[in-house]
Order: structure tokens, then sequence, then C-alpha cells
């Protein structure tokens, strides 16, 4: 449930909890694939008059490939999300507030949980932080060991840069 009605805020604060599945329509556009579906939970509440926060959480796995090796990998992604859902328009220029119309009588917290993934997911997919790529030139996975290729002969352009590499070292 990721749309709550105002008048259930005049009880007290609302739970919400809901399961997104991975092909649902809010994350279309996302640049990554997502494994598992995302699960959301959290706690809206009324802060005053025409305020309200939501704290809440999401899990999910993504999948990909390493942008080194290529190889197939999957990454949890986990994000706590803190939002403030407003009428007054002078709160809306902080980044975590959502605009929320005087005649309002709904609050859809699915923007914020787009956001929240968005935000959340790593720029890039790595097998491993030391993960050493495929060969440039033959295409082997560097990571099962040394391909049979030449070194790589250096541009004399760069010889004098190479020689003061080897003295700031010492």
């Amino acid at each position: 449930m990721l749309q709550v009605d105002l008048r259930e805020l005049a009880r007290g604060p609302v739970e919400t909890k809901a399961e997104l599945a991975r092909d649902d329509p809010l994350f279309e556009g996302v640049a990554v694939a997502l494994a598992d579906p995302v699960a959301v939970a959290g706690r809206l509440q009324a802060t005053g008059d025409g305020r309200f926060y939501w704290h809440g959480s999401l899990r999910t796995r993504i999948s990909g490939e390493c942008r080194r090796c290529l190889a197939p990998v999957s990454r949890a992604v986990t994000a706590n999300i803190g939002v403030l859902f407003t009428q007054d328009p002078d709160a809306l220029e902080d980044p975590d507030s959502y605009p929320l119309p005087p005649e309002a009588t709904v609050i859809d917290l699915t923007p914020a949980v787009r956001e929240e993934l968005l935000l959340a997911v790593p720029q890039y997919l790595e097998c491993r932080p030391e993960c050493r790529g495929l060969c440039p030139r033959c295409g082997q996975d560097l990571n099962a060991g040394p391909c049979g290729c030449a070194p790589a002969t250096v541009d004399l352009r760069w010889a004098t840069l190479a020689a003061l590499k080897g003295k700031l070292r010492d």
C-alpha cells in the first residue's frame, strides 16, 4: 500500500508496506535490471498543517554485467527513505520534499520510492573491486590469468614522464 488516504492519518500514523514487481511501470526507464521485487516498508505521519513525513526503507537486488570483465553480477540494494510531502510551497526548496496539492485526499509514495531507488543503485557494477577486466587486445579475462599478448610498446613522446614516474617512487 503506497497510497495513503489522508483521512487515515486523522487516527494517527499509518504503516505502509508493499512489494513492487520487477516489471512495475514505476520502474520503466530505470537503467538497471531488477533481479527481485522491491520491498518497501515505512510509516507516514502528519507533522503539521499540510505536512506529512514518511520514513521508510526499500530493499531489492539488481543484476547486470561487471563493467570490467563482463561477468554476471548481482548486488543487494537497500535505502532508507525520509521525505516530506507538503502543501507549503516554501518548504519545496528542500530536495527531500514533494509537493502536495491543497485539495489532495491521497498521498502517493511511489515517486519517492522510484527516486530513492535510482539514488541507491550503484553507477557501475563490478564483480569485485580488484577485478582486472579484459585484455584490450585479445579480450581474455585477466582475472583467469595473464594473456599471451606482447607488452604494450611505450610511445616515445611519454618516455620522459615514464622516467620521472620511476624517480618519484624512490
